[in-house]
């Protein structure tokens, strides 16, 4: 269930400034936070564009990015819960159309449980983790070593040839599904013999009785019938005997009767009625007499018919034993039978043709990959052109950056070759591997000018520490790039460069207070005059009137 606005916990701050250029119900609007590590209960209103966070060292600046992790799966650490409570909360907002609201929390309690929720609802923590992905990425202060990784870069420049990219992955999947289809067919050979001859024999059993639901019902009852022939035949013979053949009988009995009504009945309706009464008596005692004479006269046993009853009905059980429990169980594993028959048949008469296929959807996988290889290539130059002249503007005026190819041994799910970044920051250096000759620095910088170059994947992006190690120039071309990133996603940048800082759109202080003998850590969005302070002391730890007219020129520009 989506939950309205509510207000903004510092009364003193200045009026929303006019909406960015971030999309609307794109961006993060709200962050919560409840008992984590020095943060007791925090309200945060967040604004599109470009947002820093500064304050002392030790402050606690990073808890928002730990926060706003929790939200994106990382571990959930007991250690993270504020000292004397049961557990942690942190929820966030994402604006959507129409004003609706769309939030994503995490609790973590004490005992290592944890529950994640989406709109309220309980969710897995993969399933926050890839709702959230989809909407924030968080660029901690050593997450740029995921550049490391070849996946990740050769992932950098397949950015750009998505369609040879997906034509080369088809291929590959219907190459790989024909090539594990014969493998299976040469190496299951002996036992797929095995098993269609077993096939073979359960589907001619079944069929050479060709069992009929329901027929072992009456075939019960005529196996009955026929093993009590002698019985019936006496039980026959006894009721002939009172109905007709004996010295007194019903039918002599009945016609003596109809005979002692012939006079009263010429005088009296009811005598006459009487008598044709027992004359209808007496022609269903006959007929029922000339039935039982047919039963007496066949009730001789028939052993041949006996047998066949008593066989048939021995082969629908064997096969209930068999297939059953029911006669509809023995058909309809007939029918899998049948039809796992025919596929391995199918398969048995495809295996020469099989082959044939694969080794023509080898030959096409050959050709996506010279053509990714190509579009790859085409593209690697003026990509990593774009990013050295970013990365140089970042305080690294030698770099030299490369997206270099080399050939696998046999094509892989991501093409025929490997893609690789090399890279150097020192004039006359050769190129290397960018894991083996870059330092965490320079791998930061290489992240932002990434992020400036390609974008982000997401409407909202975090940098925690983007600025360790660099200072001057570099600083101010650093938050230049920050700044151009905000012009299309949210930016939020933990920070402690007055220079970085000065080019937010709004900065937030997180300041530490003892309250109760307790520490807490507050974050509060500054008015004009706060944030004039707050970059003087950032440059100069004071706020000298020399500081004042420092960060005075430094919000100045443009």
């Amino acid at each position: 269930m989506t939950r309205k606005a509510r207000a903004a916990t510092a009364p003193s701050a200045p009026p929303p400034p006019a909406p960015s250029p971030v999309a609307a119900g794109a961006a993060l609007s709200r962050l919560e936070v409840r008992n984590l590590a020095t943060i007791r209960d925090l309200t945060l209103e967040l604004r599109g564009g470009f947002s820093a966070f500064t304050g002392e060292t030790g402050a606690g600046k990073s808890i928002i990015v730990d926060a706003l992790g929790l939200l994106l799966g990382s571990r959930a650490n007991t250690d993270l819960i504020r000292s004397g409570e049961d557990g942690l909360l942190v929820t966030g907002f994402w604006g959507g159309e129409g004003g609706d609201e769309f939030s994503a929390s995490r609790r973590v309690t004490t005992q290592g449980r944890g529950t994640a929720r989406l709109d309220g609802e309980v969710v897995s923590v993969r399933e926050l983790q890839e709702w959230a992905s989809g909407r924030l990425t968080i660029h901690w202060q050593h997450s740029a070593v995921s550049l490391l990784t070849p996946a990740n870069q050769r992932a950098l420049l397949d950015r750009q040839v998505p369609g040879e990219l997906a034509s080369y992955q088809a291929a590959y999947r219907a190459w790989t599904d024909a090539r594990t289809r014969l493998e299976r067919l040469r190496t299951g050979e002996r036992e797929r013999a095995r098993q269609l001859d077993l096939l073979k024999f359960q589907v001619r059993e079944i069929a050479e009785v060709a069992p009929q639901p329901g027929e072992e019902e009456p075939l019960t009852a005529e196996l009955t019938r026929l093993s009590n022939l002698e019985t019936i035949a006496l039980g026959a013979a006894g009721a002939l005997e009172l109905l007709s053949d004996g010295e007194t009988s019903a039918a002599g009995l009945i016609a003596e009767a109809v005979r002692a009504l012939n006079a009263g009945a010429k005088y009296d309706e009811t005598s006459a009625q009487l008598q044709q009464d027992l004359r209808a008596a007496l022609d269903s005692v006959q007929a029922v007499v000339g039935e039982l004479r047919g039963v007496a006269e066949d009730s001789a046993p028939d052993a041949e018919e006996l047998a066949r009853v008593e066989a048939r009905l021995s082969a629908l059980g064997k096969l209930r034993a068999k297939y059953g429990p029911a006669l509809e169980d023995v058909l309809a594993f007939q029918a899998g039978a049948e039809e796992e028959l025919a596929a391995l048949t199918r398969d048995e008469q495809d295996a020469g043709t099989l082959e044939a296929e694969a080794e023509r959807l080898e030959r096409e996988v050959g050709r996506a990959g010279q053509a990714l290889d190509a579009a790859r290539t085409q593209r690697a130059g003026p990509l990593a052109r774009q990013l050295v002249g970013v990365i140089r503007e970042l305080g690294m005026p030698h770099a030299r950056l490369e997206f270099r190819l080399s050939p696998l041994p046999q094509p892989g799910p991501a093409g025929r070759s490997d893609v690789a970044l090399h890279f150097t920051a020192n004039p006359g250096e050769d190129l290397g591997p960018l894991a083996d000759v870059a330092s965490g620095g320079e791998l930061s910088r290489v992240m932002l000018a990434i992020s400036t170059v390609l974008g982000a994947d997401t409407p909202a992006v975090v940098f925690d520490e983007v600025d360790a190690g660099i200072g001057g120039a570099a600083a101010l071309a650093v938050a230049d790039q920050l700044s151009r990133l905000a012009g299309e996603r949210q930016v939020l940048v933990v920070t402690h460069l007055a220079q970085i800082a000065a080019r937010a759109d709004h900065h937030y202080k997180v300041e530490k207070q003892v309250e109760d003998g307790r520490t807490v850590s507050r974050v509060r969005l500054l008015s004009p005059g706060e944030r004039l302070e707050e970059i003087a002391r950032m440059l100069s730890g004071n706020t000298s009137e020399a500081a004042l007219s420092h960060a005075r020129e430094l919000l100045a520009r443009p």
